[in-house]
């Protein structure tokens, strides 16, 4: 017998663990909802997922700009 169940979502910024907001938001969703919070996620791109226990995580990775 095969039981299917979903993976928990978790992003990470930085160090901090953020929760998933929804899960009917696809990731990139996930990532302009927490661009309010964290302005500099504007700009940021999205790892993973990394499968860890139950869980599947992505990492935020902000990209810093140069002006000129």
């Amino acid at each position: 017998m095969i039981i299917a169940s979903e993976k928990k979502r978790v992003f990470i910024y930085k160090d901090t663990q953020l929760s998933d907001p929804s899960i009917n938001l696809s990731k990139e969703a996930v990532l302009n909802f927490y661009a309010n919070t964290y302005p500099e996620l504007n700009n940021a791109t999205i790892d993973g997922p990394e499968i860890k226990d139950t869980e599947l995580h992505y990492k935020f990775l902000s990209t810093l700009g140069t002006k000129g």
